[in-house]
């Protein structure tokens, strides 16, 4: 099992303290390079947009640009690059990220994905039912690029008509870096399979048993892939919110109030999108709990809640290695992308977290 480390980029009260949001940028620098120096593997973060406080990586592969120069092994992966136009063209997605792969001498993961929130498809002008085809079509011309033998292709599409041009540059890792696709539902997981894709389930609330269903479904779909790529990366990276501390008391008291935050955040955001989509507007209003799991209520989820079904990383090095090896069991991933950075977390305790999970989890995992 690989390990990564997850972002969003999250500041308190951004609006009110612009130096403070500046300075969470640099943390974030340090917090990987101590990632990679204690085992962790992969650095993974999102694309969002117009998310103040919950997510400030709206350029991520400027800011990979940096971490490619302040690291040396860990590998940097986008979780995910939007593709649905007018978020980004998908050419110039393929030169941004060829370049990050010279600079990073190989290193880059390419996770792809549609949009999370209707403030940012509404932002761009993107009607929440074309999201798929604009993303698909967008991921189709990326490997396209990369498939041709120096760059050169042409394409005529329905959102793309592009005459024939070569692309510079062209990626180191060869054939290509990794492709990726986020999944957030059960035909998700499916395409995934089907495309050929590593399979980012970017899911919370999700117990281990449910995580090892969509897995499978993913699995399953694998053995008739139709890869978009080269070739079928067959990975399963599951998301995770993570805080170890030195004991359980310590970890639940940091971590409390960020974890429900982000979950009481998530729910609202997702329902939301999800209202979107279904009745085709981009004014959809607010759903909170529209994400929960079939037969949770509101009420019900709290931090015990998170705990007991094993839907969290959360406690001292034993407890996080006793709660991982039930979830690696039970649903058999392969990565785990654990998210630490949280705006109620300090970044002294973030650092501790970090520290405390590569030196005692990751290790203990590597021997075993």
């Amino acid at each position: 099992m690989d390990f990564g480390i997850f972002y969003e980029i999250q500041v308190n009260s951004p609006l009110k303290h612009r130096e403070r949001e500046a300075e969470v940028f640099h943390q974030v620098l340090d917090q990987v390079a101590l990632a990679e120096e204690v085992g962790f593997s992969n650095f993974w973060s999102v694309e969002h947009h117009f998310q103040p406080g919950f997510s400030h990586c709206s350029a991520p592969e400027v800011l990979y640009g940096a971490l490619s120069q302040r690291t040396s092994k860990i590998r940097i992966g986008h979780a995910v690059v939007l593709l649905p136009f007018p978020y980004n063209h998908p050419v110039r997605v393929a030169e941004r990220i060829a370049t990050l792969d010279i600079l990073s001498k190989g290193r880059v993961e390419v996770g792809t994905g549609r949009s999370g929130t209707i403030q940012e498809l509404g932002g761009f002008g993107i009607p929440p039912e074309e999201t798929r085809a604009r993303w698909e079509e967008g991921l189709r011309i990326l490997a396209d690029v990369w498939k041709s033998k120096d760059g050169t292709f042409s394409w005529k599409g329905r959102y793309f008509d592009i005459p024939e041009r070569t692309v510079v540059p062209m990626p180191v890792q060869k054939p290509h870096p990794p492709l990726w696709l986020a999944a957030s539902n059960e035909e998700t997981h499916s395409l995934a399979g089907k495309m050929g894709l590593g399979l980012l389930t970017l899911v919370v609330m999700l117990d281990p048993d449910e995580v090892a269903r969509r897995i499978q479904l993913y699995r399953d779909a694998l053995k008739n892939a139709q890869p978009v790529g080269s070739y079928a990366n067959n990975r399963a990276a599951v998301f995770y919110m993570v805080h170890c501390a030195e004991t359980d008391k310590e970890a639940r008291e940091n971590a409390e109030r960020a974890f429900m935050s982000y979950v009481n955040t998530i729910f609202t955001v997702g329902g939301q999108l999800q209202a979107a989509i279904k009745e085709g507007t981009r004014d959809a209003p607010q759903r909170a709990g529209a994400n929960l799991p079939k037969g949770v209520t509101r009420d019900q989820v709290n931090m015990d809640y998170l705990l007991n079904h094993r839907t969290v990383i959360c406690g001292s090095p034993d407890t996080c290695i006793k709660q991982l090896e039930h979830i690696q069991k039970v649903t058999g991933l392969d990565h785990l992308m654990g998210m630490q950075q949280f705006w109620p977390i300090p970044h002294e305790k973030v650092m501790k977290s970090i520290e405390l999970f590569g030196k005692h989890v990751i290790s203990y995992f590597s021997r075993n």
